[in-house]
């Protein structure tokens, strides 16, 4: 039995953005966050001491690794992407160069997620109702705007911006299954040629395994077939041809990935499930999905809610099925909000499938919503920039000088010119959305999605000074460097891949870890964590040590790094 679509969409209504509006708005969410930025901690600066590291010694290439030990983050395509970029871009600083792939790869996500959700919307179950004078939406300008909507939708997502913009694997895996995604969209078209689904499809379930994450891939394709077991699909396509070929393409690179030798890049449930504790899994989970989903999971809620007697549609039942299966996999991992990343792009398509059935009081709430939420929060990125420069309001300028004591601020006029640029055009975004226009679908995402990136734009421009101080490791490098003897070398000890590889981009070091050989020996400065600082002593003599200098990374007490200078005539250097 057939049930009457639940969307009512007028031509008018089902009008595209336009392509000039689109463009922009995808360049100013994914340039700030690479153009001026230092890598920061963690994952960012991680992963580009690996990347440099590969870029030196390309034997290495099976192998990411940091000083001898195993990268961090599992997976080979991200290392050697930025690991070729910086060995073929020698003239550009490491890390801008380390970046462009990654620029790329969001890019792709965006563009990936856009094509997804218009073949989707072609599916005819996802169709308007057919009004009984004519006048409904046109198949094509409806799925455009349907795009439309979820390319804004996922913008809009607040969990989206950092994650997406360092240089990691998991922006690698996000864009290989918003790649993935596109694909099977393509599989339930017959008139669509099957040599370019299964292109994309083996593009992306190669990149999920290269990426350190076969079990992901496997996880896409089990929900995948799930949907075809389960829904309805224009019985016209080569069914069995395309779903071997579609296994075929998950299974193959991922049985090689792990049979060369990187089995942590499966899910790990070994590794996870004896620290597992439901009623703590359950409570960061939530925390997460409140803030990190918003907006699109209260409009993808309301989708499922509208579209239940469409349920077997493709263009619910997959998506639907791929986020089961990733909030299962975040579950599973303690709330990661990494592994819930993933799950955005398929977030983002059952959001849109919302505004089709939105009235305009719903439609009218998420306007205020964004425009208070995110008016509120530009002003006080201008406040507390304002406090930083002039002192004044006191006492946000003093929080920042607690916070970063070591911090000057200076007015950078290329930082503040697109700032003003982009808050007024916001104001201009404003006065737009609030006037008389014919109804278009995705007007009730357009300030959220520009909300979002104006925020973004303001804290990557006025705020990005503080933050590289803040967020990086390049001020407490260079002040390691600067106690080191010129051409030196330094010993470390229980500091964390991130750290090392800030000692050796910012600070310029050359960095080993101590070995108990005569190596050791040639290093007159060593450097320890204050946390590692008990297990220090069985690795080295303390006797031929003595403390120099303890060096904070903001301030006093948090995150000390204890730097050591051999004693004078201690008889290894004789």
């Amino acid at each position: 039995m057939n049930h009457p679509s639940p969307a009512l969409v007028s031509q008018h209504a089902a009008r595209r953005l336009p392509r000039w509006v689109l463009w922009t708005l995808g360049l100013l969410y994914v340039l700030p966050g690479f153009i001026g930025r230092d890598p920061w901690r963690n994952a960012d600066l991680a992963s580009l001491g690996v990347m440099r590291e590969l870029a030196a010694h390309p034997g290495q290439w099976l192998h990411p690794q940091l000083l001898g030990e195993t990268a961090l983050g599992i997976g080979w395509l991200p290392y050697w992407l930025g690991a070729l970029a910086i060995y073929a871009l020698p003239w550009l600083p490491a890390h801008q160069a380390a970046q462009l792939p990654f620029m790329a790869l969001l890019a792709l996500t965006l563009i990936s997620t856009w094509y997804a959700a218009y073949h989707f919307a072609r599916q005819p179950g996802a169709q308007p109702v057919v009004f009984a004078f004519g006048g409904q939406a046109h198949p094509t300008h409806y799925a455009r705007a349907l795009a439309d909507s979820a390319l804004l939708a996922l913008m809009a997502c607040l969990g989206l911006a950092l994650l997406a913009h360092q240089s990691s694997v998991d922006a690698a895996r996000l864009a290989f299954v918003a790649l993935g995604l596109w694909a099977y969209a393509r599989s339930f078209h017959s008139e669509l040629r099957l040599s370019t689904t299964l292109a994309l499809w083996g593009l992306a379930m190669a990149g999920l395994a290269l990426s350190g994450a076969p079990g992901i891939a496997l996880l896409l394709l089990l929900g995948g077939e799930c949907a075809r077991w389960c829904g309805t699909f224009n019985p016209a396509i080569p069914s069995q041809a395309l779903r071997g070929s579609m296994a075929g393409l998950a299974l193959v690179p991922a049985a090689l990935v792990y049979a060369i030798g990187w089995p942590a890049g499966w899910l790990d449930w070994p590794g996870i499930l004896p620290h597992w504790q439901l009623g703590a899994s359950w409570e960061s989970l939530a925390r997460l999905l409140l803030w990190f989903t918003w907006p699109c999971a209260l409009l993808a809620a309301w989708t499922l809610w509208k579209w239940r007697r469409q349920w077997r549609s493709p263009h619910l039942l997959l998506p639907l099925l791929w986020l089961l299966g990733l909030l299962l996999a975040t579950f599973v991992h303690r709330g990661s909000d990494r592994i819930l990343l993933l799950a955005l792009p398929a977030l983002a398509l059952l959001a849109a499938f919302a505004l089709p059935t939105l009235s305009r009081s719903a439609a009218a709430l998420i306007d205020w919503l964004a425009m208070l939420l995110f008016s509120a929060s530009a002003i006080i990125i201008w406040i507390i920039w304002v406090a930083m420069m002039t002192g004044v309001p006191a006492e946000p300028a003093e929080n920042v000088a607690k916070l970063l004591p070591n911090f000057v601020p200076q007015f950078e006029a290329h930082l503040f010119a697109p700032a003003a640029i982009l808050t007024l055009a916001w104001l201009g975004v404003i006065a737009w959305r609030t006037g008389r226009h014919q109804p278009a679908l995705w007007k009730s995402l357009v300030l959220s999605a520009s909300g979002i990136t104006l925020c973004w734009s303001l804290l990557l421009t006025l705020w990005l000074p503080v933050l590289n101080h803040g967020m990086g490791l390049a001020p407490t490098s260079q002040r390691v460097a600067a106690l080191t003897p010129a051409q030196q070398c330094v010993l470390v000890h229980g500091l964390a891949h991130e750290q090392i590889a800030a000692l050796q981009y910012h600070g310029g070091l050359r960095v080993q870890r101590i070995s108990g050989g005569a190596a050791d020996a040639h290093c007159p400065r060593l450097v320890v964590s204050s946390e590692a600082f008990v297990t220090l002593h069985p690795q080295i003599n303390l006797r031929q040590w003595q403390l120099l200098r303890e060096e904070p990374r903001l301030r006093p007490g948090r995150d000390v790094w204890l730097v050591f200078e051999r004693r004078p005539g201690d008889p290894t250097q004789q």
